[in-house]
């Protein structure tokens, strides 16, 4: 009988049951990818990754991303609480970490004694398609005069996950309620995205940003921290300005019950807007899967 050890983590908090929890398996070699999507689907959580050995020995680990329905190229969270996990047992040098996954390489920085991790973002910022700002209010649930459209209006960006980003009316945050039927219509209307329709809306506010992700086409209808789209919003905002560098704090999952804070930073580098996040990560649970 073959086993596969794993832990549970929540990402971008300091505290048990806040953040975005983590599923981490430690050692994925043997596991067919139907079983990795399906024991993710097991897990039930916006996430979980299963490590493996690099390609490149130069490098930590590969380690491969699932969410409920499909392998992701890129997210943030994951790579956050699985460089904390594999610091704390020793990898690489017990503090920088660097992971292959589909979209690059991520390069991690551990802190063991603040319980925190750094994450960059694997590419630089991509800009995409404008999409229809009625269309997307229809999404969350809002009226066309809730969603800004100063600075810019709902736009297609990445980092190696594309996310549709979406300034909001501060008033708006805690009325968004997401349509279903609405992001249907938005995945029929943009066939090129795949039918995968992640927004991050987001608010201005005195301490920060106050944001709030949903994607209920990947079954993760609303998701309590997302580091990949906080890395670009990040590098997003700093394109709009003439800064060489910035940084946000950024407030999610306030509204579900999971406060968390994400720490970011942009800057422009020689190919383009860069960014990282970084937070804390907490130990929950450890388990095993027993293969018949």
């Amino acid at each position: 009988m073959a086993g596969f050890d794993f832990v549970t983590v929540d990402v971008f908090t300091d505290r048990p049951f806040g953040g975005n929890p983590l599923a981490v398996f430690l050692d994925g070699r043997g596991l067919s990818d139907a079983e990795m999507l399906s024991l993710s689907g097991e897990m039930n959580l916006s996430e979980t990754t299963f490590v493996l050995p690099p390609e490149n020995p130069a490098n930590t680990a590969r380690v491969r991303i699932f969410d409920r329905t499909h392998e992701m190229a890129f997210a943030g969270h994951p790579m956050v609480g699985t460089g904390w996990v594999l610091a704390g047992l020793g990898r690489g040098d017990g503090r920088s970490l660097r992971f292959e996954v589909p979209a690059g390489i991520v390069e991690v920085e551990v802190d063991l004694e603040a319980n925190e991790a750094c994450i960059k973002a694997p590419r630089p910022l991509s800009v995409g398609d404008s999409l229809d700002a009625g269309l997307i209010a229809a999404c969350l649930g809002l009226g066309a005069e809730d969603i800004l459209l100063d600075r810019h209006g709902p736009v297609v960006a990445s980092l190696g996950t594309a996310f549709v980003l979406v300034e909001m009316a501060p008033s708006a945050v805690a009325r968004l309620q997401p349509d279903l039927a609405a992001f249907r219509q938005v995945a029929a209307r943009y066939p090129e995205q795949e039918n995968r329709i992640n927004i991050y809306a987001y608010a201005r506010t005195p301490d920060g940003l106050h944001c709030r992700m949903f994607a209920p086409l990947s079954d993760t209808f609303e998701d309590p921290a997302t580091g990949s789209a906080a890395t670009t919003l990040a590098a997003f905002t700093l394109s709009l300005s003439s800064e060489a560098d910035g940084a946000w704090n950024i407030t999610q999952g306030v509204e579900m019950g999971r406060p968390s804070q994400l720490k970011t930073t942009a800057w422009k580098a020689e190919d383009g807007y860069r960014a990282s996040v970084a937070g804390g990560v907490v130990p929950m649970f450890s388990g095993r899967f027993e293969r018949p």
